[in-house]
């Protein structure tokens, strides 16, 4: 009876590691089934005709105020909880804050550093401070980082109809 016992402990660990194994293969594929392909259109179908560089939509920004049309660029940051707007390095050495249209849709949050052709409408605009700490903390600034921000700033911003972010080269 003794080496029954001691044979039926000695097997006990190889059922928890048989069963550990399956488990961990599950999150394995579930992992797998979570990771998000970045490359794609997301909003309105935007079609690549009419496309100007951010340096021509620039221009145009600072010489009327507003731009309608189609921009490409390159993503420089997405917001971190749920992808609901990125920024675009302009000319100027300023980032311009693309969100998009009535919130319905968002972009993939490792979407960063992607070739990026957005549709919308351009403006130049002045953010009040509670928007501007809601964006700090979006991005995941420091609690002292976002109190720091104590005045409107003058900024570019683009509300997009769609997206079409393409592959890394």
């Amino acid at each position: 009876m003794k080496k029954i016992l001691i044979l039926a402990l000695a097997l006990v660990p190889f059922m928890f590691a048989c069963n550990k194994s399956e488990t961990q293969q599950a999150g394995i594929e579930n992992v797998e089934e979570t990771v998000v392909k970045v490359p794609g259109n997301y909003g309105a179908e935007v079609e690549e005709i009419e496309v100007l560089s951010i340096a021509q939509m620039y221009n145009e920004l600072k010489d009327s105020g507003e731009f309608e049309g189609k921009v490409v660029g390159q993503i420089k940051e997405v917001c971190s909880k749920k992808g609901c707007w990125m920024t675009l390095d302009l000319p100027s050495g300023e980032s311009m804050r693309v969100t998009f249209k009535d919130y319905g849709f968002f972009v993939p949050l490792t979407s960063q550093g992607y070739p990026v052709i957005i549709e919308g409408i351009a403006t130049k605009t002045v953010t009040d401070v509670a928007t501007l700490r809601h964006y700090a903390e979006d991005a995941g600034k420091s609690k002292e980082d976002i109190e720091e921000i104590t005045a409107p700033k003058e900024e570019y911003a683009f509300e997009a109809v769609g997206v079409i972010i393409k592959e890394n080269a």
